[in-house]
């Protein structure tokens, strides 16, 4: 049983959305997390992880979004986290690379979600793209003012000094279709030295296709090619990756169980 922890079944129409859940089965993954990116999508995330007994969801405001609007507060993310079929918080974080948001909402935003994965009790999956630093002293920061609380870096491309920050912190780290590449050496390389009950792997459907479906429309059944990756990586089957991939995921997401 695989568990493709991130992707985006909403941006799927809703007509082809059964076939894709059941090419995911057929290839293995048995359980999906569709992330949430935006206040005004949670109900559409509630509505897939509702239809379809292997998907679950999470609702967050991805850090493109958090100049849009009003950020939500403390008490409405967790009020709206608040359903059984949603098992975290996010997506929430920085990215330094578009600036599609300013950074500093983007910061006052990723600390709402920390507090409110926090209260809620749940996860946070967290977006990081050219913002290391800020994401490091963040979760740092708000470890030490308000107590541990569990997150995953998601489709983590980044330095192997933030990997090491974050396991150091207790997070978990997931991989996407990136980790096939062929540039992706020094990725696999960090894959391959992390501890293998801190990692998940997931597609970001519809983007980062795997190899060899790169440059094409990725979807959840491709969870299992960027898992053979990670599991030649470390040198183990990819039976053995599946069985530990996912019993870090439902110990992340226990409300999955």
């Amino acid at each position: 049983m695989i568990t493709d922890s991130h992707c985006h079944l909403d941006y799927f129409s809703e007509e082809e959305q059964p076939a894709i859940v059941a090419r995911a089965v057929a290839a293995g993954v048995t359980r999906m997390v569709t992330i949430g990116t935006h206040v005004g999508q949670a109900a559409a995330v509630k509505a897939i992880a509702e239809r379809f007994p292997e998907v679950w969801g999470t609702v967050g405001v991805h850090p493109h979004r958090a100049g849009e609007g009003a950020m939500p507060t403390v008490e409405e993310l967790v009020a709206l986290a608040d359903h059984p079929r949603i098992i975290g918080l996010g997506e929430s974080g920085l990215d330094y690379f578009y600036d599609k948001s300013p950074r500093d909402v983007q910061r006052e935003g990723f600390r709402r979600h920390i507090r409110a994965a926090r209260a809620a009790g749940l996860p946070l999956a967290i977006h990081a793209r050219d913002a290391d630093d800020d994401i490091a002293a963040i979760l740092e920061e708000e470890g030490r003012a308000g107590g541990p609380f569990a997150f995953l870096l998601h489709c983590f491309s980044s330095t192997p000094a933030l990997a090491d920050a974050a396991i150091a912190m207790g997070g978990f780290l997931s991989f996407s279709g990136i980790l096939t590449f062929p540039r992706s050496a020094e990725l696999r390389a960090v894959a391959a030295r992390m501890p293998a009950e801190r990692l998940l792997v997931e597609t970001d459907a519809p983007y980062l296709a795997p190899v060899p479906h790169r440059g094409k429309r990725c979807e959840p059944a491709h969870t299992a090619l960027t898992l053979r990756v990670l599991a030649e990586a470390r040198g183990e089957s990819p039976e053995a990756m599946a069985a530990q991939t996912t019993a870090n995921f439902l110990r992340l997401f226990p409300r999955a169980a």
